[in-house]
């Protein structure tokens, strides 16, 4: 609890932290950018402003590296700032935009994903996690096949579905989908 309490009152520190430009600024009608996540795995959250306008908070983003990181090692990677930009333009296309996003993975070590993919179906060998480009969520509240519907929409980059594990994959790299043990009519589009 310590950590969660660290990670929400260390972030109002934002202000004072150096602003970066973002490459492509997502919704510039909005101010403020702000993430509010849940972490499956360690139990912490985190509320933070990570861009204001077209600047991203450089401050922000290294706590949101460190509330990402890989949960069995304890290590941090940067995340590619665009992904935040998927994630919160995910909530407000879903009509949510305060709303939580559980987090079921972040970054993921090469040795973690090897052992992930020994043990479980459906990890991919050279995952876009091991490169702190993708994450695994969910939304408490917002059906999941809704969440992956507006996930596609935003034609940002790749959208996994795992329905039987309740969560979808987004990542920044190229514009493609997938749907793991689903209908054929999931797979190719709908």
């Amino acid at each position: 609890m310590g950590a969660t309490l660290f990670l929400i009152a260390s972030s109002s520190a934002h202000a004072q932290s150096r602003l970066v430009s973002p490459q492509e600024p997502s919704s510039p009608e909005r101010q403020d950018h702000r993430l509010l996540l849940y972490n499956t795995h360690t139990a912490e959250r985190i509320d933070i402003v990570y861009r204001r306008g077209d600047q991203y908070i450089s401050g922000a983003l290294a706590k949101l590296d460190f509330f990402l990181r890989d949960h069995r090692t304890g290590d941090v990677r940067h995340f590619d700032p665009r992904l935040y930009d998927i994630l919160s333009d995910l909530t407000f296309s879903i009509g949510h935009p305060d709303g939580e996003i559980d987090i079921v993975c972040g970054y993921r070590t090469s040795s973690t994903n090897e052992s992930l993919r020994a043990h479980t179906t459906g990890v991919a060998r050279n995952s876009l996690h091991i490169q702190a480009e993708a994450i695994d969520l969910r939304m408490p509240g917002v059906d999941t096949f809704k969440l992956r519907q507006a996930a596609l929409a935003l034609r940002r980059g790749g959208v996994g579905y795992y329905p039987h594990s309740d969560f979808i994959h987004v990542d920044t790299g190229r514009v493609r989908q997938w749907c793991f043990d689903c209908p054929a009519s999931l797979t190719t589009g709908d």
